[in-house]
């Protein structure tokens, strides 16, 4: 009786006197998207080599994670909406698994202790899901007249990839993807091989730099492609959907402009490239600042650019620690909008501010304080871009523009590849103004509810 009472004891602690390991969250409770992201452990790599035949619609995978358990694990989840299952190894043992929603939860064939890096392998396959936002837009996979487009915020890259689907962990990827010979499949980073054979070209892209999975993309189709490098010497790499060459031509050929003006704005250029990809109209109800190359669908116009190109610094580089931080994505590009205006010959920020605190009290930008959107459905509305934006014009009044300078760059300089939250930013900023008050601000336009009182008043 004894025996067999120390030897359950063994089996359940390790015999140490603690529990060995248990598993790892299936979410990391963001306030927005509880079940988006996992606990238990970090991912430092993500190798997709895929395959998508747009006829079918078909598209096969195999995605190795390379990771770093931080606690002891006896099991770990995946997020990963639809397609099927084959096979999953841990360091290349077989491992059991199961489905729950958007859940795939791994069990491997050992115990992987905190501290442990491994690897897990999981090979799939169908048709990737177009994945309906609470705000009613599309994301996840998008298939068009000739391929398709990947797009992922907030939690779309788990229609086409098991990953940890949470901007607070970022990896590097390399991505290697075959698609019939004549279409071209562009994604992040640079492109560092391509062949074609047997009537499928595969291409192969490498992103160095962390990147968030709601950034990765991919955009399969008839595109005309155009290499160069800025004056810096800045590698350039544009796609455009051959349809949109003409109407896109005048916008595009002023990136390099842009980028050497957010440069002088914002800091050295936070990655190893930049350039667009330009969708065929209509394949997707907005443009997003996927990593290195935004994704317009259609033709975009100057700001449009601006506000995606000045996105690498504000969400690329620096990126949301969880989806209540939004506005310091969404608030800085457009803010980014707002200087580019001023600096080339059209309204002044404070111009545009005024126009925008004219607006009544019932008006949309002041539905909900830009730092608590009032659900998941509205992390994307006017007060989240707009009054953002506000808070940030406000900044500048108080502290000048020579300090509000350095804290554009600063905040950019010092978060560089990192996460960071709205407490960061106010800390940072009352650091490098000691001797201003911002209560008001923070407690009036970034948190207060409804229309804040006039400034100065």
């Amino acid at each position: 009786m004894f025996l067999a009472v120390a030897l359950t004891t063994c089996l359940l602690t390790g015999c140490d006197g603690g529990v060995h390991g248990t598993p790892g969250g299936s979410g990391l409770r963001d306030p927005y998207f509880p079940k988006a992201g996992n606990g238990g452990y970090d991912v430092s790599h993500y190798d997709l080599d895929l395959a998508y035949d747009p006829h079918t619609e078909h598209l096969s995978g195999t995605a190795t994670l390379t990771a770093r358990a931080t606690q002891d694990l006896t099991a770990f989840d995946l997020d990963l909406d639809g397609l099927d299952v084959e096979k999953v190894t841990v360091d290349g043992d077989g491992a059991r698994w199961n489905r729950a929603g958007q859940e795939l939860t791994v069990r491997p064939h050992h115990d992987l202790d905190e501290g442990r890096a491994f690897r897990v392998t999981v090979r799939y396959s169908g048709t990737p899901k177009t994945i309906t936002d609470p705000d009613g837009s599309e994301e996840g996979w998008l298939p068009n007249d000739d391929g398709a487009v990947a797009l992922g915020e907030p939690t779309g890259s788990m229609a086409w990839f098991p990953g940890n689907n949470h901007p607070s962990d970022k990896a590097s990827y390399d991505l290697t993807i075959t698609v019939p010979e004549g279409l071209q499949a562009v994604s992040n980073g640079e492109l560092t091989a391509q062949r074609t054979a047997d009537g499928r070209t595969t291409s192969t892209w490498h992103t160095a730099e962390p990147m968030a999975s709601y950034l990765a993309t991919l955009a399969i189709g008839h595109y005309d492609i155009q290499r160069s490098t800025t004056p810096s010497g800045l590698p350039l790499y544009t796609a455009v959907d051959r349809t949109e060459v003409a109407a896109s031509r005048k916008v595009l050929a002023r990136t390099p402009e842009v980028l050497r003006w957010e440069e002088d704005t914002f800091g050295p250029y936070p990655f190893s490239s930049a350039g667009v990809i330009v969708g065929p109209r209509g394949s997707a109800g907005y443009a997003l600042e996927t990593q290195n190359r935004p994704f317009f669908p259609g033709p975009p116009d100057t700001a449009t650019l601006v506000h995606e190109l000045a996105h690498q610094w504000y969400g690329d580089s620096v990126s949301p620690r969880s989806w209540q931080d939004m506005w310091l994505n969404e608030g800085f590009a457009t803010y980014g909008e707002w200087l580019w205006e001023e600096k080339h010959g059209g309204r002044s920020a404070q111009q545009i501010f005024d126009e925008v605190y004219a607006r009544g009290a019932d008006d949309d930008v002041w539905a909900f304080p830009p730092a608590k959107p009032s659900s998941a459905a509205h992390i994307s509305d006017s007060p989240v871009y707009v009054r953002g934006a506000m808070v940030l014009h406000l900044i500048r009044r108080t502290v000048g523009d020579t300090v509000f300078a350095r804290i554009l760059r600063g905040w950019a300089t010092v978060h560089r590849h990192g996460t960071a939250d709205t407490a960061d930013f106010t800390a940072y900023v009352e650091k490098q103004a000691p001797d201003k008050d911002f209560t008001s601000i923070w407690d009036d336009w970034l948190y207060g509810e409804g229309k804040p009182p006039k400034p100065g008043s």
